[in-house]
């Protein structure tokens, strides 16, 4: 077993005002070698988006691009022509194959946005470019899936063997989480709370990176949202 931890304190960050951006990864104006991604999950951002703020047209090829809004609303406008907002308890799936230009701002003119945007390489280039959105129960006990390879569990579909798992989980409850694919290696991103896996503490917006293990096991120190990135191997 080897565990990567990330510490929340220890994130690159960016602030533009309308923007407060931290990033789990190298992204943008920061660069740390050691921070290249975990496997072939390459951009995790927490961003924070300023009322009426947000991000212009800009394109992407080849990557499939998840959206978790935690707090406020995304408006979302593509070339593929999709548009629509993207609220709490949704999640925004872009697989941008052979490129796709898109925009997303803040809805609100009065209230700020805090989201999560997920970049995972995807399984093989120059697919046809997808688009999905859905809403869960985030706030059901246990694990909810919101991402897969072949919309199971009402999941929504990407372009790679990757799974992505949402849990809930009381104080003092008992962590288990078993991968989809043996093959697979484990991100574990904490939302909010306290958790303790493999001996190791996280808290809020801490992250683990977990290799060679087919379970995952810990437990909750106080009420926790949790979010666990099941990803294949790089290369």
């Amino acid at each position: 077993m080897e565990l990567q931890y990330f510490p929340s304190g220890e994130r690159g960050s960016a602030n533009h005002g309308w923007l407060i951006a931290n990033f789990s990864f190298s992204f943008a104006n920061y660069y740390d070698p050691k921070k290249m991604g975990f496997e072939t999950l390459r951009v995790l951002n927490d961003d924070w988006i300023a009322p009426g703020g947000g991000f212009g047209a800009h394109p992407h090829r080849d990557m499939e691009i998840i959206s978790i809004p935690l707090e406020g609303a995304i408006e979302h406008k593509d070339s593929m022509g999709n548009v629509g907002v993207i609220s709490k308890g949704e999640v925004q799936v872009m697989s941008a194959g052979t490129g796709v230009v898109h925009s997303e701002y803040n809805h609100s003119q009065v209230e700020h946005v805090v989201s999560l945007q997920i970049w995972v390489e995807t399984k093989s280039n120059g697919i046809k470019p997808h688009y999905g959105q859905r809403k869960f129960n985030f706030q059901n006990k246990g694990w909810t899936l919101l991402v897969s390879p072949d919309e199971r569990d009402g999941s929504l579909k990407i372009h790679q063997d990757a799974f992505f798992s949402y849990g809930k989980l009381n104080e003092g409850e008992e962590l288990i989480y078993k991968k989809f694919l043996g093959s697979n290696e484990v991100f574990i991103f904490l939302i909010e709370g306290n958790i303790r896996v493999f001996n190791r503490e996280l808290s809020q917006r801490d992250a683990l990176g977990i290799k060679g293990v087919s379970e995952i096991k810990g437990n909750t120190l106080e009420d926790s949202e949790v979010l666990i990135l099941e990803v294949p191997r790089k290369g």
